[in-house]
């Protein structure tokens, strides 16, 4: 399935349904569409060994095909006719978003999309040859929120926000999804943005934006940064903490944030999410790449010099070591491949 770039925002089916079933689907949308939550997903591939350098988290389509979590999963829930939510529900509560959660709440492990490597898998931070770790600031256990990026978004390093008066992280846009239930790695949900905090990481404007996934029990009550407050109540303090926080045990000074900390709203969230779409749409229509810089390998965007074959992507992964095993050491492994 090929997608053009332009459309992206309204005609690329987040669950890779085909175009005839969706018609057909689409007078029984309403009332099925739980069911249709359980049938349409994308599917997770562990290769080389957990917890170690070489471990690697691949996303594919529900057909066994090889796509990029950063590139290939649309931003924006498909339109009324392959939409996984209720049309109805989706005009009372807003755009509804695809996320893809990298760290589970209450885990350690810095676990990120790879955004310099082929097909950009998940895979765990590394400084200084060493896995990263975030610590336990009391009284926070590890990352208190499913913790994501935002598709098809890109924080331009060039780019100089007006707002924070620095120049974006050079990743996608972060997302903190504050539901009840725990996710796993890999996994794409979708969202409803609440709000946006904007931290000055290192000198860098490092966006998080609040989000709750719409299969939550409390989704439908949530639908402002003042709902939350109201809902869940030391939600947005703790967050604030944390972020805050979070790099000074490794010797670190406290994050500043834009707007003296303050929570910015839904609207101006999404304004944020459509701007950060609009650099990564040029990100991925360059002419081409350095060898230093974001790898835009795709599986589906035609306009994009760097759309691959199912077959190219197939042999990305192969290259990589099986699950359970070390990464073989083999002068063939080239470029595209970073340990």
């Amino acid at each position: 399935m090929c997608s053009v770039i332009i459309r992206t925002a309204t005609k690329f089916s987040a669950a890779f349904i085909p175009t005839q079933s969706s018609r057909k689907s689409k007078s029984l949308i309403s009332a099925a569409s739980v069911h249709m939550r359980k049938m349409v997903h994308y599917l997770t591939e562990q290769r080389g060994r957990p917890n170690s350098t070489d471990y690697r988290i691949y996303l594919k389509t529900s057909d066994g095909k090889y796509i990029s979590p950063f590139h290939d999963i649309p931003l924006y829930v498909a339109d009324e006719q392959d939409c996984v939510v209720p049309p109805k529900k989706m005009k009372m509560n807003g755009i509804i978003f695809n996320m893809v959660v990298e760290v589970p709440r209450w885990s350690n492990a810095k676990m990120e999309i790879a955004t310099k490597e082929p097909l950009n898998p998940i895979r765990q931070d590394v400084k200084k040859g060493k896995l990263r770790y975030v610590a336990n600031v009391f009284p926070h256990k590890g990352y208190i929120w499913n913790y994501g990026a935002l598709p098809q978004t890109w924080e331009d390093p060039k780019h100089t926000d007006k707002e924070t008066m620095c120049c974006g992280d050079n990743d996608p846009i972060d997302v903190c999804e504050i539901g009840s239930k725990v996710c796993v790695t890999g996994q794409v949900i979708q969202v409803k943005v609440l709000g946006i905090l904007g931290l000055i990481d290192e000198g860098e404007t490092d966006w998080k934006v609040i989000a709750i996934n719409v299969e939550d029990p409390d989704s439908s009550s949530l639908n402002s940064i003042e709902d939350v407050r109201k809902i869940k109540p030391g939600h947005l303090e703790a967050t604030v903490d944390w972020f805050k926080k979070y790099k000074v045990p490794d010797g670190k000074p406290e994050n500043q944030f834009a707007f003296n900390g303050q929570f910015k709203d839904k609207d101006f969230a999404i304004e944020v999410i459509k701007s950060t779409h609009s650099y990564w749409k040029a990100l991925v229509m360059r002419k081409k790449m350095k060898d230093d810089e974001i790898v835009c390998q795709n599986s589906s965007l035609c306009d994009s010099p760097f759309k691959c074959s199912d077959e190219e992507a197939s042999a990305v992964v192969e290259t990589t070591a099986e699950y359970g095993e070390p990464l073989p050491v083999s002068p063939e492994v080239d470029k595209w491949h970073f340990l």
